[in-house]
């Protein structure tokens, strides 16, 4: 005869606990509820014939909204290229010793993050009406050269400069908050053993800093990418720009608008893929 397990844990006194779950019936019912809501939704609005798939169909692959689609993706680069490196001098010069180069950035970010987005866009673009020429030469001395302002200043330009300037504001707070993130012991540690300031900051502090720098920088990539709508204001050609000028053609406003929402919604989840895979890579 053989003594059944559960009797032999107790003679031995290490018989276990037979943990049974809490039963949440209410939890069941609300998300049955809520699974109902969204397919009835998503059925609804996919079977609306006038959502006129066939139209979205038509033009997802168009060459005009690929275009628009490629000027939306440059845009972001350009921008987020502009607004980093101004990100990391703002910083660095925010938390400089020298009391001017300090001011002088904490005066500009208090600017560009205090006035819309749109109205620098704007601002960029009519500055030939402030500043018709752009010139190199020595102040109230001689002007080597001058160009018109217009062919420097083109819709791209001003796009580019209007949100990569914009952009360093905001990059320019987030990277600061990464470096001082670092404790100041690591930093008098650096100088003891010789390293320079600079030595210190690219080997020992942003290191370290990145994992706090990263994750915000991500959601500011994935936010400039459907920031860059503004700049139809301007008439850059970018994805919601080729999407007005062709509904403005067909009215077909709804079917056209659901193709630019395709591809802001492919274009965000390839930017938070990659930004999964950075923030993996800097939490080793």
């Amino acid at each position: 005869m053989t003594t059944p397990p559960e009797t032999s844990d107790r003679r031995s006194g290490t018989a276990t606990i037979q943990a049974v779950p809490l039963r949440h019936p209410g939890r069941w019912v609300g998300s049955a509820v809520l699974a109902f809501l969204v397919i009835f939704l998503l059925q609804g609005w996919a079977a609306n014939p006038r959502m006129q798939w066939e139209v979205v169909g038509e033009y997802l692959f168009s060459p005009a909204v690929l275009r628009g689609l490629g000027t939306t993706l440059l845009l972001t680069f350009l921008a987020m290229v502009v607004g980093i490196a101004g990100g990391a001098l703002l910083a660095v010069l925010r938390m400089s010793p020298n009391p001017l180069l300090s001011k002088l950035s904490a005066f500009y970010i208090w600017v560009f993050r205090g006035t819309p987005l749109l109205v620098q866009l704007l601002f960029w673009y009519f500055l030939s009406a402030v500043v018709p020429k752009i010139g190199v030469g020595v102040p109230w001395g001689p002007t080597f050269f001058e160009f018109d302002t217009n062919q420097i200043i083109t819709q791209m330009a001003a796009a580019v400069l209007g949100l990569g300037l914009h952009e360093a504001a905001y990059m320019g707070e987030i990277v600061r908050a990464g470096l001082t993130s670092v404790d100041d012991g690591q930093t008098e540690a650096a100088h003891a053993l010789g390293m320079t300031r600079f030595q210190t900051l690219q080997k020992i502090i942003l290191p370290q800093a990145m994992r706090v720098i990263i994750p915000p920088t991500g959601n500011q990539v994935v936010s400039m990418l459907k920031t860059t709508s503004l700049v139809f204001a301007i008439a850059v050609p970018e994805l919601l720009t080729s999407i007005q000028g062709i509904y403005s053609r067909n009215f077909q406003q709804v079917p056209l608008l659901t193709v630019a929402c395709v591809w802001y919604l492919v274009a965000t989840t390839v930017l938070n893929a990659g930004q999964y895979y950075i923030e993996r890579r800097f939490s080793r």
